[in-house]
């Protein structure tokens, strides 16, 4: 099956010119589009796409908020890819908080554009770890400074090995590299990976390093 993709930007150029890259590989489809955040859940409820490629700065409803709308009103929501003309931006870190899986800038090549929406669908790896930690250097509350992360994280009680996960977790690994660097079969990273996820709460990889890096768990610089 195809990994399908919903378009939201405000410039018809940036969508025409995503389609036509994503439409030429014969494993994903765009199944819709939509000129702003608000026209979203609506979209998403009827298409189902299995990834959302949302731009983060839009006139009505921006991508931040609409990222928490799908998350909070939609079963089973799709990946979010926020789709950005700075990446050292306060919004897409935002977006990331919200719930966002990875954002991509609209100045990236064809293969990245079609790297980042695979690998956000697969949701095995982290998409541009460095750049993550960047903005969180730049925009999160790290040392523990976050209370609330912190808590998060104190709660959590994870095990050695799960907490050692989630350290290469944040180096962006992938299972098959998280289980070559621990000498462990690939199937028991899932299984540990599933266990940090539910532990802290996090929907994803993304959502986890930042509660990492925010708890000071991880220093992000």
């Amino acid at each position: 099956m195809p990994v399908t993709v919903l378009l939201v930007d405000d410039e018809p150029l940036v969508r025409a010119g995503l389609r036509a890259v994503l439409e030429a590989q014969p494993d994903i489809e765009v199944v819709g589009e939509a000129a702003d955040g608000a026209a979203v859940i609506p979209l998403v409820r009827k298409l189902r796409p299995d990834v959302v490629a949302m731009d983060v700065r839009m006139p009505l409803l921006d991508g931040i908020e609409a990222t928490r709308a799908v998350l909070r009103t939609v079963d089973r929501p799709p990946k979010i890819l926020v789709v950005t003309t700075f990446e050292n931006d306060e919004y897409v870190y935002e977006a990331l908080r919200a719930g966002a899986d990875g954002f991509l800038l609209k100045r990236a090549r064809p293969a990245e554009i079609v790297h980042a929406v695979r690998l956000v669908a697969a949701g095995e790896s982290l998409l541009f770890p460095a750049s993550v930690r960047q903005l969180a250097a730049a925009y999160g509350d790290g040392d523990g400074g976050n209370r609330a992360a912190r808590a998060v994280l104190d709660r959590a009680q994870l095990t050695d090995r799960e907490a050692e996960v989630l350290r290469l977790m944040t180096r962006g690994m992938s299972n098959a590299e998280i289980a070559a660097q621990l000498v462990v079969g690939t199937e028991t990273v899932k299984s540990h990976v599933s266990a940090v996820l539910a532990k802290l709460g996090a929907r994803d990889r993304t959502q986890a390093v930042i509660t990492a890096y925010e708890s000071g768990f991880v220093l992000p610089g």
